[in-house]
């Protein structure tokens, strides 16, 4: 009988897209439930809260909490080139954490896919971060882009530096940044092609 619960529990974590790799950290319940948990035993970044002065000397925090500015980073794409987020100040831009092995995340790639070859040409780049050092290998992750005909740039966090940075403990989880680096969204859990145009629609 224990044999049998165990794997109707099992199932049900699939169906919800839900492993725990490390424990629940607190979250809401619908984030818990869209959400995949990934291992992060690093300390908070020393990279934010720091104050830095854009438009016209206004100083803004770096930081993770809406209206901060993102912490800035610079990864490589499966091509070996060394893309820095801060180098596409003037567009809007969603960093988006994810890994081949997450249910919801392969759920919300082909919506972000969308919306990406809809709206490339209208200022937004959607980078999306993969958590390779969960990943099986490099490999996994070439192939998964090449199955999935995912032309959005996607940027290789071999040393987990960017996740640690950004303090990622669940997948997919994403920040909407405004044309300055501002983060204006953040969101725990697969979004849709629609919710990203709600989204995006209303940032500058």
């Amino acid at each position: 009988m224990k044999k049998y619960l165990a794997v109707a529990v099992l199932i049900g974590l699939v169906i919800w897209g839900v492993y725990d790799v490390q424990g629940n950290k607190s979250k809401s319940p619908d984030a818990r439930s869209n959400s995949a948990s990934v291992q992060n035993t690093n300390e908070k970044s020393d990279s934010t809260g720091v104050t830095t002065k854009i438009d016209q000397g206004q100083p803004l925090k770096v930081g993770l909490e809406k209206g901060n500015l993102a912490p800035d980073f610079e990864l490589e794409n499966a091509d070996g080139k060394a893309i820095k987020l801060s180098s596409f100040r003037g567009k809007k831009v969603v960093v988006n954490f994810w890994a081949s092995w997450c249910p919801p995340c392969r759920l919300e790639i082909p919506e972000i896919e969308k919306y990406y070859t809809q709206n490339k040409n209208t200022g937004i780049e959607i980078l999306g971060v993969n958590l390779t050092t969960a990943e099986k290998s490099q490999a996994t992750v070439t192939s998964f882009i090449k199955a999935n005909s995912i032309t959005f740039p996607v940027l290789l966090d071999k040393d987990g530096d960017a996740a640690h940075l950004y303090d990622i403990s669940s997948i997919p989880a994403s920040f909407i940044l405004d044309s300055r680096g501002v983060i204006q969204e953040k969101v725990v859990g697969p979004m849709t092609y629609d919710s990203m145009q709600e989204m995006l629609g209303r940032i500058k």
